[in-house]
């Protein structure tokens, strides 16, 4: 699949789609990237905590079908790094077509995070998720290639609500929420 949301493309199994198999996220604000080169290169790691929430409309149901998508990741503390970046986010809302049975296709994308300062990272990222214990686990790995943090690599994890299979035969899941933590070395 490919994802396109604004100036981004994710593949997906081969086939065009504008998501991160229903649990990842882009872009949120449009600040002005920071050269790499305004930045420490020698800083420590980053680490960021927060939520990302998801809403579907309509529902994801067992029958695949067209599908609004709308997610938002909120960091809310972040620590380390080059000690300037406090918080940040991403946003991204994009359609595609899917159902229950394959929410859990792997993908290859970009996405950009914003941070308090101002400034932006944008990473090459891809990941697949899996099904475990009632939870959609996504993990996200790339490399940062513009902005801050620029040359660095990322590990993003993202569990949400796996869909119940009342949810799949009814009116559908329409959102999910859940804690997502993310890693810059």
């Amino acid at each position: 699949m490919v994802l396109s949301v604004k100036r981004t493309a994710v593949t997906v199994g081969g086939k065009r789609m504008r998501a991160v198999a229903l649990a990842a996220a882009v872009l949120f604000g449009a600040a002005a990237p920071v050269p790499a080169s305004a930045h420490p290169r020698h800083s420590g790691p980053l680490q960021c905590q927060g939520t990302e929430s998801v809403t579907y409309h309509p529902g994801v149901t067992l029958q695949a079908r067209r599908i609004h998508v709308t997610v938002d990741g909120r960091f809310a503390s972040c620590i380390g790094g080059d000690g300037a970046v406090k918080s940040g986010g991403y946003h991204e809302e994009f359609t595609l077509t899917t159902g229950c049975n394959n929410v859990l296709e792997g993908f290859r994308g970009r996405r950009t995070y914003v941070w308090n300062t101002g400034d932006s990272s944008t990473a090459e990222i891809s990941g697949s998720s899996t099904a475990a214990v009632g939870q959609v686990v996504t993990p996200v790995t790339g490399t940062v290639t513009h902005g801050r943090f620029q040359g660095r690599n990322l590990l993003q994890l993202i569990p949400l609500p796996q869909p119940s299979a009342l949810q799949c035969l009814g009116g559908g899941l329409t959102s999910a929420t859940g804690a997502t933590t993310l890693t810059i070395l």
